[in-house]
């Protein structure tokens, strides 16, 4: 068998579709939107090489459409993790055989399935079951997935291919193994991408995986599962189950080939999980790979020098961009006292501008919110918040739930900088404001460092570059991901790996080479060509 050093494609950003009027791309989105509402799907889990249906069904609806149903999937039990778990360990070994660059193509070949015939229909699923317009659709289920994939093959090589350094008649050499077991992955509801990157990340690297989907992301999972078995992924590398989270906890998380979990979702709930994993600790063959992205209260600072437009601009993108439910959100902004009033005007009247509704009508800005319990935890946000005397609620600050799940762009200014919305993170259109006198530009940014026990994301707006310098010093780890005139959202796969620490995480940057190394397990192998004959030492003769 011929053998050689290969090179993967070098990865390149996919390019951003426009979706402009007449245009190729919105014709064939649209189609598939029509063809999606026009039928009900039944999705089965994939567990090996079966489709597991178990007539346990649940109807998926668009959040901004409550009553259609888009389809039903089958609801799996506690047999069917044990099932799952059994399918990827089944699996591992001819898995993490197989030469590196056959599992390169596969998921190359993924992503090029996904930038090609599934691209409309991958949109279309995220669009109408997560509430997403077809821009955020685009750039999630769409560019991110298809980034992921692609660069993290190239990552897989950069990795493989560090090697140490040999002494003369030694040769050194390191090989990066899968983890020893399966591998957990426990995806959110609103990013595609994120729910396919965690799963395929650590597959990537020869592990077997469980995937665990949020209930409300289901609808375009089923999509990214159909596409990782075209691309020729093999039955039990990616086990795919519906299954209640405790209930699959409970199995998990006592099993002695659990080997690591990769998630995004709530910070109490990765707490508890990391408590679970300390108790069961004896259980493991070997210690567990934590790797985690939870909440955030995401910040957005301006100095007295900023630019008042841009800044506007960056509170309304980064606040209200597919309804405020990213974990990188804008949710409190500290405005100094000379700009306010510029900025409230620019803001009132962007959001006088801004459609609300469903996602069929591309000239929605604004959609809806993911499901009734997040609904109703959102207008309780806004009901306290109207009955606080020291908040205003400067725009929005109404809701709907009639048709769908519709809570307007809600921005608050508040007297206090310790205020409930300025502190808790509500995964919502919610944007809290507070204005400071524009001399206490750095106490301010100590306040903001201390209010909340994230530190995802951040932004500073200011054309001073001193106080730009001060603000990278003062909030040095108040966010993974710094942003400096811009908003706190967007981070794209190869420019600015994305992650965050204290309350928000671990920290081990996806879109980088950091996140795939914690799916590896490194040998070390010396070589020694003509090995010594006798045990003496120079040392040990005496002249």
């Amino acid at each position: 068998m011929s053998k050689g050093f290969f090179h993967t494609p070098k990865p390149v950003n996919e390019p951003v579709l426009s979706y402009a009027p007449g245009s190729a791309e919105k014709k064939q989105l649209k189609e598939a939107i029509a063809a999606a509402r026009s039928q009900q799907v039944d999705i089965p889990m994939y567990i090996g090489g079966e489709e597991v249906r178990t007539g346990n069904k649940h109807a998926l609806s668009p959040p901004h459409d409550h009553q259609h149903i888009l389809g039903y999937f089958h609801e799996g039990d506690a047999s069917h993790v044990e099932q799952a778990i059994q399918a990827a360990l089944n699996a591992k070994e001819a898995w993490e055989n197989l030469a590196w660059e056959h599992r390169a193509s596969i998921f190359l070949k993924a992503a090029d399935l996904i930038a090609g015939p599934y691209r409309a229909r991958l949109n279309a699923a995220t669009m109408l079951g997560q509430s997403k317009n077809a821009y955020q659709a685009e750039i999630d289920s769409a560019c991110e997935i298809i980034d992921f994939l692609r660069f993290n093959v190239h990552f897989m090589s950069q990795i493989y291919s560090q090697q140490p350094e040999s002494s003369p008649g030694i040769w050194n050499r390191i090989e990066q193994r899968a983890l020893e077991g399966f591998v957990f992955a426990l995806t959110p509801f609103n990013f595609t991408a994120i729910a396919g990157n965690l799963p395929t990340a650590p597959a990537m690297m020869g592990n077997t995986v469980v995937w665990k989907p949020a209930y409300t992301q289901i609808y375009s999972a089923q999509v990214l599962m159909q596409v990782f078995r075209e691309a020729g992924v093999p039955d039990g590398v990616i086990n795919l189950i519906y299954v209640d989270g405790p209930a699959a906890g409970e199995i998990i998380f006592n099993h002695p080939d659990f080997a690591g979990i990769h998630f995004t979702g709530s910070t109490g709930v990765f707490q508890h999980i990391w408590r679970t994993i300390g108790q069961n600790i004896a259980r493991y063959k070997g210690y567990p790979r934590i790797v985690g992205e939870t909440g955030g209260k995401d910040f957005v600072i301006a100095h007295k020098s900023a630019n008042a437009r841009a800044f506007a601009t960056a509170l309304v993108r980064g606040a209200f961009e597919y309804q405020g439910q990213k974990c990188s959100a804008a949710s409190r902004a500290y405005v100094p006292s000379n700009l306010w009033e510029e900025v409230k005007g620019y803001i009132i009247e962007d959001l006088k501008s801004i459609k609300m509704g469903g996602v069929e009508d591309f000239t929605n800005f604004f959609n809806a919110v993911i499901d009734e319990k997040s609904f109703d935890k959102i207008a309780n946000y806004i009901e306290a918040a109207r009955k606080d005397s020291k908040i205003k609620v400067v725009a929005g600050g109404r809701y709907d739930k009639s048709k769908g799940y519709f809570v307007e762009p809600t921005v608050l200014e508040t007297a206090d900088a310790s205020s409930v919305t300025m502190c808790e993170e509500i995964f919502g259109p919610v944007l809290t404001i507070y204005v400071y006198h524009a001399e206490n530009f750095e106490q301010t940014l100590e306040l903001a460092d201390k209010t909340s026990p994230y530190a995802l994301t951040g932004a500073l707006f200011a054309q001073d570059r001193y106080a730009i310098e001060l603000g990278e010093k003062k909030l040095l780890h108040s966010a993974g991901n710094f942003y400096i005139n811009d908003k706190p959202t967007g981070a794209v796969v190869g420019q600015q790996p994305f992650g965050g620490s204290r309350a928000s995480g671990t920290n081990d940057k996806a879109g980088s080479m950091i996140n795939l190394l914690r799916w590896v397990s490194p040998r070390v192998i010396k070589e020694t060509f003509v090995p010594a004959t006798d045990y003496r030492y120079p040392f040990l003769q005496e002249e």
